[in-house]
């Protein structure tokens, strides 16, 4: 009480707030001075000592006038993870007339995230403080130790802002298949949020639809704001200042799975290459801990600010990395050129990815690709041969999946890979006829097709994942014609190898014999 005095006095003498951040020891570890309606909090380290909640400060400041906590104090409370935060309302002479307090609510599922105590007057303070915050940690670790191990870590909020008169998809449609990439990521999803209407060119959301969202996370220990669309790196930043949550694009993670997937040095370099690109517009400007300018003993002058040194590092590292993959093409056009004069038919898998081509690799030819139940499980081309009666072979060659949206940087990175498929004699489309939005993966596969030029190339479509249809499901797929095969069980596979037999030597046998130069 003599301290909530002292800084009373104070604060009503030169007209502005003043506040306090206590150590629960009772260490006084800041002292701020705000303006006569509010404070601003220092930057803090978001790292706290102990594995809890909350990060064993609390905050007490003054109020010049009789109002209760507002919204600015009760969101410093929630986004610093205070264990409480008290108000004292001083009178003329500086002495507290009353207090508000408030904590954070440890049930992630309440309405709001703070809990308000009743106005207290000087008479009505009890001791106990530190079996009440001690209560609320406890809280906390009960809620953490009800969860799963996978749940505990990489949490995540997902955002997605569509406006719908420019989607070939739902929002639906798309945010289902974020969260599957989250999956494939090892990422848990705890909340999502989904807008009908323009991103907003600042925030995405609109600033108070961000706080929102920013307290939420907060509250529920989230990680990861994950935005499904790819941010500019003006509102990358502005997020970024407005929390100390990881913000995180769809061409991000996209770019993580990649790099996660890739095993051949081919795909590494052209994962490395998307990330380096998406990275070279985003390097910033500031820096917390060195000046913009290199300087000391053997730097002195204007020299290059570091934006421009770290800009220039990428781009000579892009240059080289451009040219480690153009030897990779000449390598594999070598290659192509020896298939083609031995005449080995080539047929290429395509399809969305997660449908199921690497399982159909493996299945007709009897080999051990990864293949899991992932998006973008394989990355680096496959090929394999296949050999028919009459001592007639084909190789059979296995692509990086398709997705709605691939981000430029990495489409333009793996048209090396998908080169080859322009030397194919038969595309096989593998479709997953279990999602039910696979007309919509078939269209986003043409489209990418198309763009790349392969849609000259004989194409024969195939509906993977039979087994997992119910009965009336797989008879209509039946009745429309529609090829329907399953890799794990190996229906239809024979039908499916007869008919390519009958398209790719159908259409040898069309070409004119070629002539021996004499």
């Amino acid at each position: 009480m003599d301290l909530a005095r002292l800084v009373g006095e104070i604060s009503v003498e030169i007209g502005r707030q003043v506040g306090l951040l206590i150590e629960r020891s009772g260490y006084v570890t800041h002292l701020i001075v705000g303006n006569d309606h509010s404070i601003e909090i220092p930057h803090l380290d978001r790292y706290r000592v102990a594995h809890s909640r909350l990060r064993g400060l609390r905050l007490f400041h003054t109020h010049l006038k009789e109002h209760p906590l507002n919204q600015e104090d009760l969101m410093d409370l929630v986004l610093n993870r205070f264990d409480s935060i008290t108000a004292a309302c001083v009178g003329s002479d500086g002495i507290p007339k009353f207090f508000f307090s408030a904590f954070i609510n440890p049930d992630p599922d309440a309405k709001e995230p703070w809990i308000l105590s009743p106005k207290q007057y000087p008479g009505q303070l009890k001791y106990g403080y530190s079996e009440q915050v001690e209560a609320l940690e406890s809280e906390f670790t009960k809620k953490t130790s009800n969860l799963k191990e996978s749940q505990k870590e990489n949490r995540a909020f997902l955002v997605g802002v569509y406006d719908v008169r420019k989607m070939k998809r739902s929002p639906d449609h798309s945010m289902a298949e974020l969260k599957e990439l989250c999956r494939t990521a090892g990422i848990h999803v705890v909340d999502t949020y989904v807008q009908k209407r323009d991103p907003d060119p600042k925030t995405v959301v609109g600033k108070g639809k961000l706080q929102e969202i920013i307290l939420t996370s907060v509250h529920k220990d989230i990680e990861h704001l994950i935005f499904d669309l790819e941010l500019t790196p003006s509102q990358a930043k502005k997020i970024s200042d407005a929390s100390d949550l990881k913000i995180i694009d769809r061409t991000q993670l996209i770019l993580d799975i990649f790099s996660k997937n890739a095993k051949s040095r081919d795909g590494k370099l052209q994962v490395e290459l998307a990330q380096l690109k998406y990275l070279k517009n985003r390097l910033s400007e500031l820096d917390d801990n060195m000046s913009r300018l290199t300087g000391g003993i053997g730097g002195r002058g204007p020299g290059e600010t570091k934006l421009e040194i770290g800009n220039r590092r990428v781009e000579e590292k892009i240059t080289r990395l451009e040219n480690e993959l153009k030897d990779l093409k000449r390598r594999r056009e070598l290659n192509r050129k020896s298939r083609t004069r031995n005449e080995i038919p080539i047929v290429g898998i395509v399809g969305y990815t997660n449908a199921g081509k690497s399982t159909l690799l493996n299945a007709l030819t009897n080999s051990t690709v990864i293949a899991e139940d992932k998006l973008f499980a394989t990355l680096d081309p496959t090929t394999r041969r296949i050999r028919f009666p009459e001592e007639r072979e084909i190789i059979i060659s296995d692509t990086v999946g398709f997705i709605h949206d691939l981000p430029p940087d990495l489409s333009q990175a793996f048209k090396a890979t998908l080169e080859e498929l322009g030397d194919a004699d038969l595309l096989l489309h593998v479709v997953d006829s279990t999602n039910p939005n696979y007309a919509e993966q078939m269209d986003a596969v043409d489209t990418i097709l198309n763009s790349l030029q392969l849609n000259e190339i004989p194409r024969m479509v195939v509906f993977n994942k039979a087994d997992g249809l119910d009965e009336e499901t797989h008879i209509s797929f039946q009745k429309n014609g529609s090829l329907l095969v399953s890799a794990v069980t190996r229906e239809g596979l024979a039908q499916l190898l007869d008919l390519i037999e009958d398209e790719i030597w159908k259409k040898k046998e069309q070409k004119p014999l070629a002539t021996t130069p004499s």
